[in-house]
């Protein structure tokens, strides 16, 4: 179903429409015990949905399924598995905006921000459809002169997916695309908040032709019921993106039993605007860094650096950019920036920004307008300058619609000042002189650096970041690398 116009009664038949029970083997169907969670609406409150919410033995089944399907996926030709992706790309593109509208209405983002998504996310599908007949390997003499080497790739094997709900759809499309492309099966948790987008996800999968049983989607309300999965001895990889403290917990026990482990985790961007910057186009660019989804990205600029000299005039067009904005429910075609994901979301920001004005900040926008739903989880874009050190601001990630400005005055404070975190996600740089820049880009401490630009992400490009960012890369050449293990065979000469 596919909505041009933007109605209640539309939405709500959209809505209907969606699958709502576990995805496994194939079918959905409700938990065993036919308990259901909550989607809320966060434009405005409601209750938009109830999904299948599974337990323990839920998963258990999910896995089970994915675990008998592992040989047979496996085994199926890398061309196979390619047209089945390339199938899927098609499918997501031709329900580009169905998707868009299901994602505004469960995370409450603006339509525009969704209508990304949906492109930036039906991509994966695309790249990794031609990634699946491009795996290689090698074929050697060794040195000695006295055996053959044969490097050869395979599968990890089944694959324990957890997803964010800050992209419902491109969190799940840059592991599930590139699992698929290597032959492993994968069993995917969606973030409680989000979890319609997955599933809608799931059925396009089983339209474009995917087997069944090689893709479980198993919605939970316990992070616990899905981690105990960890445990079982047919796991063989953990992706995980979310939280540091989540994502750090599920590793250590991944450990216990030597899992492959990919980790997307917390960021604390720097955004680096030099005096020599092109003030025009590093304050257009925090509409795409910054804005987005309302400022919950984990490569969203946290701490924007700017050089004394140039702050004022940064600070005053960044201003009347952000003032153009739109603020109104997710779904809205007139809004162009919707609420956060919940109230515990504006509470998290609402305590990061009050304890920077406490301690002396200066507040130079924050504001809603009137009118807005009584009962939705809105924030007002913000504009903080002059914020003291020992702000939490600069240490816990926003994850809102905050602009926090801080100076330096000259470049090896900049640097200091960028790297001055645990962790190394995303960093952006401004500098009109490319070597300036090219320096700052390789000495900053970030596994993505944007330069003169505030779109980052692509699918073609490796993502990923250091430090307590995580390990391992989604996207890119390097993204299939994750879910393949490499195999020598000797043979004599």
């Amino acid at each position: 179903m596919s909505l041009s116009t933007d109605t209640s009664t539309n939405l709500a038949e959209l809505i209907e429409s969606l699958p709502k029970g576990l995805f496994i083997d194939g079918q959905f169907q409700d938990a065993e015990d036919s308990a259901t969670l909550d989607v809320i609406n966060p434009s405005d409150g409601s209750v938009l949905a109830k999904v299948a919410a599974g337990s323990a033995a839920d998963a258990r089944r999910g896995l089970d399924s994915i675990v008998a399907a592992q040989k047979s996926w496996a085994a199926t030709p890398a061309r196979e598995r390619s047209e089945i992706l390339r199938t899927a790309f098609t499918l997501l593109t031709e329900r580009a905006e169905t998707l868009a509208q299901i994602m505004s209405a469960e995370l409450g983002r603006a339509l525009p921000d969704s209508r990304g998504e949906s492109a930036y996310g039906a991509e994966f599908f695309r790249w990794f459809a031609e990634e699946a007949v491009r795996i290689s390997g090698d074929y050697r003499h060794n040195p000695a002169g006295n055996a053959r080497i044969v490097v050869h790739r395979q599968p990890v094997g089944p694959v324990v997916a957890v997803t964010p709900w800050n992209f419902p759809l491109a969190m799940g499309a840059r592991k599930i695309a590139p699992a698929l492309a290597a032959g492993c099966t994968i069993i995917v948790k969606p973030a409680s908040k989000t979890p319609l987008t997955m599933l809608y996800l799931a059925q396009v999968l089983k339209e474009a032709g995917l087997p069944d049983g090689v893709l479980a989607v198993v919605p939970t309300g316990s992070a616990r019921d899905f981690s105990a999965l960890l445990d079982d001895p047919r796991v063989r990889k953990l992706t995980f993106t979310g939280s540091t403290e989540v994502g750090q917990t599920l590793a250590a026990q991944a450990a216990k039993h030597s899992l492959n482990v990919s980790l997307e985790l917390g960021g604390n961007a720097p955004y680096v605007v030099f005096e020599d910057a092109d003030l025009d186009v590093a304050a257009e660019a925090v509409v795409a860094a910054k804005m987005r989804g309302a400022g919950q990205v984990c490569i969203a600029p946290n701490r924007f650096l700017v050089h004394s000299s140039v702050k004022e005039e940064f600070l005053d067009k960044v201003e009347g950019l952000l003032r153009e904005f739109r603020v109104g429910p997710g779904t809205d075609p007139d809004s162009t920036y919707g609420p956060l994901s919940g109230d515990d979301q504006v509470d998290t920001v609402s305590r990061l920004v009050d304890d920077a004005v406490q301690r002396g900040a200066t507040r130079r926008m924050g504001e809603l307008p009137a009118g807005l739903p009584e009962d939705g989880s809105y924030y007002p874009i913000t504009i903080l300058s002059d914020i003291p050190a020992e702000a939490e601001i600069h240490r816990e990630e926003i994850f809102g619609p905050v602009v926090a400005v801080t100076t330096f005055d000259d470049d090896d404070e900049a640097i200091r000042l960028a790297n001055d975190t645990p962790f190394g996600l995303a960093s952006y740089v401004f500098s009109r002189d490319l070597s300036r820049a090219l320096d700052a880009a390789e000495r900053i401490e970030a596994g993505m650096v944007a330069v003169n630009k505030g779109a980052l992400s692509d699918p073609a490009a490796p993502f990923g970041g250091v430090k307590e960012s995580g390990n391992g890369r989604e996207g890119g050449f390097e993204g299939i690398d994750e879910y393949l293990e490499t195999k020598f065979i000797s043979l004599p000469l």
